[in-house]
């Protein structure tokens, strides 16, 4: 059972209740206000931090900045008293204060080195040594007035240098880094000041600068302080540079053994110091430029030796000798190998140079032929420098080139043994020999005949090359021996080999020898017949085919040319004999096994036969031209029966219409269907055949090409035809043409020549409509117009489905 209070105990505890409801509903209303404020500044976007600004200029920076500025302004303070306000005070003032303030200053960085105050020790210290440099000075203004100012400035440099020296290496002011650099830049000016002062010569004042430069690479080599040493290689380089080229000039312009022994002493002392500090710094990047430096200058000083008692041409092979003599150095064991690496750079440099110094005479025996092509026939030359140069001016001092190109090509032989660079060094000593046997007949100024003769054995000897060196059917390889543990596979590099050089050379040197027989008639026949022979009996070996076979069908080309300028034929009997180098080529390119060559073998015929066209073009005998491209096409048509030559028809069949259409204007046709039915019929049938085997291709493609080949030209004649006879024939055809496409259900046939119709019938009452058209009076156009537009608007739904009807009918024709 239940128990129910009385109503008064009852009443008491539902107020309670329901105080206790107030409460966690005041409590529950604030936890809800404080969350949706915290959603709201969470929703808001928090302003990023504002980084404190960063410093333009760091505090070192700044400190640095401060202690040059001021040192700066106390050195100019200091020279402002000397200069201008010495005068108020007497020789004893003067030197008490200027002794004084120095030592003062100079003392100064030791206690400020001892707090730690190393950057404005520096600052000082610089001060004081500035403050040397106005001692200096005032020393020469108070006591040395009148001495000479060359010779004053050198000592006191050297008595400068010392002191700096001495004050940078005291025991309390040896952590200043500044005093043993400035020394080394002071002492860069005693030597050579020196020279000058005592009228040394430009030889004394250039071992000066030398002697100066070695000092400094003794200087950079021994000295373990970093700002010494880069201070020191500054100062070797410059008066080093300044020196050798001082000595280059004097060894240039030395007229005698005595003058160019003495600049060749300079420059091998320049050697010495370059040799000695590559050999000392192996290590670093610049002991190869040393040695490659050091290579140079030996050559340089060996070879300005021996310049002066030379005749001017061997100047050249004398330093090449110089130069190729360095190599010996290259097997010296004891030294470094960056030093021999460095040496071998040199004597291949000097080697570059005299191969530079011979592209003149090269150039000129290799291009300077070609001006005969504007002297055809105009007669031989005196001799071979006379036919290679021609107008050109020979190149002073140029006797000594063979010689120049056969030692180096040689040395490529013999010197080159490395694995990976003996290839390409082949390769450079087969194009050396050849630039050899091109210029040794202008050079040796031989006979005309004899330099044709060795021209032609040159260009043998470079296909004999080709012949001999075969390509290799897969690139040579550079490998090591892996180790045990290694899982890398060998590197292969690929290497050019001579075979190909030689092929270019053999071609450039006939074409040389080709132009330098245009000077006479037989020379001509007689060349072009043996490079024909030559490059077609090359041709039987596979790999020089692409190229030779080519080549021979050209000058076969030519030989044919010449043959008929020679006997006096006129230029469309010539071009028949040129018609002989197309036939020779489709048959070899029907049985050359090599796809390779094929193409190239065709170009040229083709070339060939487009010469033979515009050799018969250019004499305007029609006749003869017909009869060319007749040919051409002939030659083409057999062509199109190899399998892989289909596509040659197209080609014949457009030099057959070419030539019909050439020949019908020889006989002053002027109906163009006589031109364009040639055309027409041959690509109707053409186009049955294609449709017979392919019912499925458009008419447009079969039938369309040949229909407008004659329905539009003639459609264009009759429109300025007067006659009847045209305009009704034309009509007929196109009658029949438009009822055959209507019974084959054939789009092309059916729309064009009911196209043609219309135009050709408009064209036949244009004269019947222009009468009518005057008879009527004006208004009656404006309303026969109106009348058809409404006709017009009021069937439009009809013409719409007409318009579909015919559509569709036309969709299932073919």
């Amino acid at each position: 059972m239940t128990h129910f209070p009385p109503p008064a105990e009852e009443l008491r505890l539902l107020d309670l209740e329901l105080r206790q409801l107030d409460a966690r509903r005041a409590q529950l209303l604030h936890r809800r206000a404080w969350l949706v404020t915290a959603l709201h500044a969470a929703a808001r976007p928090t302003p990023a931090p504002v980084a404190a600004p960063r410093p333009e200029a760091s505090a070192p920076r700044v400190q640095n900045v401060l202690l040059v500025l001021g040192a700066v302004l106390l050195t100019i303070a200091a020279m402002a008293f000397t200069l201008v306000s010495w005068g108020h005070l007497g020789i004893a003032g003067r030197a008490l204060v200027l002794g004084g303030v120095t030592v003062a200053v100079l003392a100064a960085p030791v206690p400020l080195l001892k707090r730690g105050l190393r950057s404005t020790a520096e600052s000082v210290a610089g001060i004081g040594l500035a403050l040397t440099v106005l001692d200096a000075y005032a020393l020469h203004q108070v006591t040395a007035a009148d001495m000479d100012a060359t010779g004053y400035v050198s000592a006191a440099s050297a008595v400068l240098a010392a002191l700096w020296t001495a004050y940078g290496l005291l025991p309390r002011t040896s952590d200043l880094r500044l005093p043993l650099p400035a020394a080394l830049i002071a002492a860069q000016l005693p030597l050579a000041l020196w020279a000058v002062a005592a009228d040394a010569g430009l030889y004394g004042i250039t071992a000066a600068v030398l002697v100066t430069a070695g000092f400094d690479t003794g200087v950079a080599l021994r000295v373990p302080a970093r700002s010494v040493r880069i201070t020191a290689m500054i100062g070797a380089y410059g008066m080093g540079a300044w020196g050798v080229w001082a000595a280059g000039w004097l060894s240039w312009t030395a007229t005698g053994p005595s003058a160019a022994a003495r600049a060749a002493a300079l420059l091998l002392f320049a050697a010495g110091i370059a040799l000695t500090a590559a050999w000392r710094e192996t290590a670093q990047k610049q002991a190869g430029g040393l040695a490659v430096a050091a290579g140079l200058l030996t050559v340089a000083a060996l070879g300005g030796t021996a310049r002066p008692v030379l005749p001017d041409a061997w100047t050249v092979p004398a330093y090449l000798a110089c130069g190729i003599a360095l190599l010996a150095a290259v097997r010296v064991e004891r030294l470094p190998q960056t030093v021999r690496h460095g040496l071998a750079r040199a004597s291949a440099a000097v080697q570059g140079l005299a191969l530079l110094w011979t592209l003149p005479l090269v150039g000129i025996a290799l291009l300077g032929p070609v001006a005969w092509a504007e002297r055809v026939w105009s007669g031989a030359p005196g001799d071979m420098r006379e036919a290679v140069a021609v107008d050109a001016p020979w190149p002073a001092d140029s006797e000594t080139v063979p010689v120049v190109l056969a030692v180096v090509a040689v040395v490529l032989v013999l010197a080159v043994r490395d694995a990976v660079w003996r290839p390409r060094a082949l390769t450079g000593a087969l194009g050396l020999a050849w630039a050899t046997a091109l210029v040794l007949p202008a050079v040796l100024e031989v006979p005309y005949a004899v330099g044709l003769v060795a021209f032609g054995i040159t260009t043998a000897g470079a296909l004999a090359a080709a012949a001999w060196i075969r390509p290799s059917e897969r690139p040579q390889t550079a490998t090591e021996e892996p180790s045990a543990t290694s899982t890398e596979a060998p590197t292969t590099v690929g290497f050019p080999t001579p075979g190909p050089t030689a092929t270019v050379l053999a071609l450039l040197t006939s074409l040389t020898l080709a132009f330098l027989s245009l000077t006479t008639e037989p020379a001509t026949l007689a060349v072009l017949s043996a490079l024909t022979a030559l490059f077609a009996a090359a041709s039987w070996k596979p790999h020089l085919a692409p190229v030779t076979a080519p080549t021979a069908l050209a000058y076969a080309a030519l030989l044919a040319c010449a043959t008929g300028a020679a006997a006096g034929w006129e230029p469309q009997y010539t071009a028949l004999l040129v018609l002989a180098v197309p036939v020779a080529a489709a048959l070899l390119a029907a049985r050359l096994g090599d796809a390779r060559a094929t193409v190239p073998v065709e170009v040229a015929g083709g070339v060939a036969a487009l010469l033979a066209v515009g050799l018969a073009a250019a004499s305007a005998d029609l006749p003869m031209l017909a009869l060319v491209l007749a040919l051409c096409g002939v030659i083409t048509a057999g062509a199109a029966i190899r399998p892989d030559r289909r596509a040659a028809a197209y080609a014949s069949a457009a030099l057959f219409v070419l030539a019909t259409w050439v020949r019908l204007a020889a006989w002053d046709v002027a109906t163009p269907e006589a031109y364009t039915l040639p055309v027409t019929i041959p690509a109707l049938l053409l186009g049955a055949l294609r449709r017979r085997r392919d019912p499925e291709a458009s008419s447009w493609t079969a039938y369309g090409p040949g229909l407008a080949a004659t329905l539009v030209p003639s459609l264009l004649a009759a429109w300025g035809d007067p006659h009847w006879t045209r305009p009704l024939l034309l009509g007929l055809a196109a009658l029949s043409v438009t009822l055959l496409g209507a019974r084959h259900h054939l789009q092309a046939p059916l729309l064009l020549g009911g196209a043609v119709l219309t135009l050709d019938a408009l064209h036949e009452l244009a004269p019947y409509i222009a009468q009518v058209t005057d008879a009527l009076p004006r208004w009656v156009p404006p309303a026969l117009a109106g009348l058809l537009l409404l006709a017009l608007g009021a069937t439009y739904e009809q013409r719409l489905r007409d318009a579909r009807k015919m559509r569709n009918f036309l969709g299932n024709m073919h």
